[in-house]
């Protein structure tokens, strides 16, 4: 199928998937949409919960794979709306709908991409689409619930909006809940241990330690105490001050060696939320990236998380659109964007594949 055809399908479904409601973990009506859509493109379509996903028509289970991975779930809309989000509105190049920039007309393009290439008998890789859900939430039943029934992957991209330039790392997110011990006592007499005093050396660490490796990409890690929390009543010295510190994390550190180095120099309890969302990276020299290169495309270090954080293999975040468009209040994608999405992609994996 050729290319502008293939623009046309992508901004059709595009359009059907703005008008169709899709918030975190309410998805069900839009993976119904894509997965309909692919059956009448002759694709033998797999799903669990409000994930769809193929694979190409000649898939070797001797070959590698390469996933093509975005997301259908959106935020809420925000207040300053002043269009229906869910009717798509072209004007002036534009289309305007809830989830067009983040990240459907990523995620159209890459099931365009998917479709000229699906029966090709000749490809070094294998391919698998998959249309996840609960990115915006990184919930547990999107794309990780899905990932040990997608094969072994060698690598991946992940459809998120970078205006088709080559986000080569990207920072994780680690959510500490630290709790500083004292000694309940009067205020009033020299007793007890203050627990808020405990807690300020561990805070101003927080604040002034620099880990001595920055990535080339994303620069150093940013540690922030965001929240703090002590005291029932104001003649009593606390026993316990929790406080809650986001690490921004970077590919130059592991999530377990920034943990690591954080219990080592501070005294209060450090715990974890979740050590799911990892910082990302792929190598320079890794032939996506070097794909992309050729095709006159940049690289950069994202400051964003995406589905990359759950990605076990280098991957590569890519897409049409611009991030700064994400979450705003009426939301759009250029119309030219899509078309470049869709040819960018095809671009760069027709690249990767020779």
């Amino acid at each position: 199928m050729k290319v502008r055809a293939l623009y046309e399908q992508a901004l059709g479904l595009l359009q059907e998937l703005i008008a169709t409601p899709s918030f975190s973990r309410e998805e069900e009506n839009t993976a119904a949409v894509l997965a309909d859509f692919l059956k009448r493109q002759g694709v033998a379509v797999r799903q669990q919960r409000n994930n769809v996903w193929a694979f190409n028509r000649h898939y070797d289970p001797a070959k590698p794979t390469l996933l093509l991975n975005s997301h259908h779930d959106t935020v809420k809309p925000s207040p300053g709306y002043t269009r229906d989000p869910f009717t798509p509105i072209l004007e002036e190049g534009k289309l305007y709908g809830l989830g067009s920039n983040d990240a459907g007309g990523c995620l159209v393009s890459l099931v365009a991409a998917f479709l000229y290439f699906y029966h090709d008998q000749a490809l070094k890789y294998n391919l698998v689409l998959a249309a996840t859900a609960e990115e915006e939430i990184s919930g547990r039943h999107g794309l990780e619930l899905i990932l040990p029934q997608l094969g072994t992957l060698e690598a991946a991209i992940v459809g998120e909006p970078t205006e088709m330039q080559l986000a080569v790392a990207e920072k994780g997110l680690l959510v500490l809940d630290c709790v500083a011990q004292g000694k309940a006592g009067h205020a009033a007499r020299n007793e007890g241990l203050n627990a808020i005093y405990q807690a300020l050396p561990d805070i101003a660490w927080f604040q002034s330690y620099q880990f001595e490796k920055e990535s080339a990409f994303l620069g150093p890690i940013k540690m922030s105490v965001t929240m703090v929390q002590a005291g029932t009543q104001h003649n009593v010295v606390p026993d316990a001050c929790r406080f809650t510190v986001d690490v921004r994390l970077t590919d130059a550190y592991t999530m377990e060696e920034v943990l690591d180095t954080i219990r080592k120099h501070v005294k209060a309890e450090v715990s974890p939320r979740s050590m799911r969302l990892k910082p990302s990276g792929i190598a320079l020299q890794h032939p996506l990236v070097q794909a992309g290169v050729r095709l006159g495309r940049k690289t950069f270090g994202s400051p964003t998380t995406s589905d990359q954080a759950l990605l076990p293999v280098p991957s590569l975040k890519m897409g049409p659109g611009y991030s700064g468009r994400s979450h705003m209040a009426d939301e759009f994608i250029y119309l030219h964007e899509v078309e470049e999405g869709v040819r960018g992609y095809i671009q760069l994996l027709e690249h990767f594949f020779n």
